[in-house]
């Protein structure tokens, strides 16, 4: 017996789910217009667009209006899937998920980064290429200085436009079947291209010295600010800036 578990109001025990094979079949009479099937297709995918909704709880946005604007973006994958791509409806509909959800909470939700936040931290970024451009250290302290502002409120702006999100991040699990947000990410090359750039990523980052690599997977695998970074590993923020430079210029070299 399915146990009943309730989010948005939908109790999930009653959702259908539809093999590999049923949804190629449902997509496939999707295509010549079935709009019977289009119906199934978006209620067996409802499960698909809470486990997405799930993962913005944290941004405190109201559950109903992701999940409203999840299901938009779940149409539009419907509407816009091409059976002749090959690939897994799921891995086609994620990213339309949660690109909707993601206009939303940028462009007309509540949490929406104040305007004078965003240009103090845009102010703090120019401020940085300055310094940075005369060959010196960019630190907090400096752009602080030089921006005539608290190193608080730097610190605060930059962290404010800051989103990240860790590559390994379970986006949608089901059957065993788990979509990471690493699989999300493609600019239409072959899946072979795909997977010799990732062994050749994973050959340079095994390059690089502990610290460096340390660092990088701190900050690009696991999603974390340089100042989060700092206070984990205990140097200053323009150390941790620093390192990851000059890491990122070891392994553009490696690759090269």
């Amino acid at each position: 017996m399915n146990k009943k578990v309730e989010i948005c109001g939908v109790n999930t025990a009653l959702l259908p789910k539809l093999s590999a094979k049923e949804t190629d079949e449902i997509l496939l009479k999707i295509s010549k217009g079935d709009k019977i099937a289009r119906e199934e297709l978006v209620t067996a995918n409802i499960r698909l667009v809470l486990s997405i909704v799930k993962k913005f709880y944290a941004k405190k946005a109201n559950p109903d209006d992701l999940f409203q604007v999840g299901c938009l973006g779940l149409i539009k994958a419907i509407d816009n899937f091409d059976i002749s791509l090959k690939v897994r409806f799921s891995t086609y509909a994620v990213p339309m998920i949660l690109g909707e959800i993601k206009r939303f909470l940028r462009d007309g939700n509540s949490l929406r980064v104040p305007r004078s936040i965003r240009d103090t931290a845009y102010r703090a970024l120019k401020t940085r290429e300055l310094i940075e451009s005369g060959s010196e250290e960019a630190t907090i302290d400096k752009i602080a200085e030089k921006m005539g502002v608290a190193v608080s409120e730097v610190n605060y702006a930059l962290d404010a436009i800051s989103d990240t999100i860790s590559l390994y991040e379970p986006i949608y699990n089901s059957d065993g079947d788990t979509l990471l947000l690493m699989d999300q990410l493609s600019d239409g090359k072959s899946l072979e291209d795909e997977s010799l750039e990732k062994i050749d990523l994973n050959n340079a980052l095994s390059a690089l010295p502990d610290r460096e690599k340390n660092i990088i997977v701190l900050r690009y695998y696991k999603g974390k600010t340089q100042t989060e970074i700092s206070e984990e590993i205990g140097i200053s923020q323009a150390q941790v800036s620093r390192i990851e430079k000059n890491a990122l210029v070891l392994m553009k070299k490696y690759l090269a």
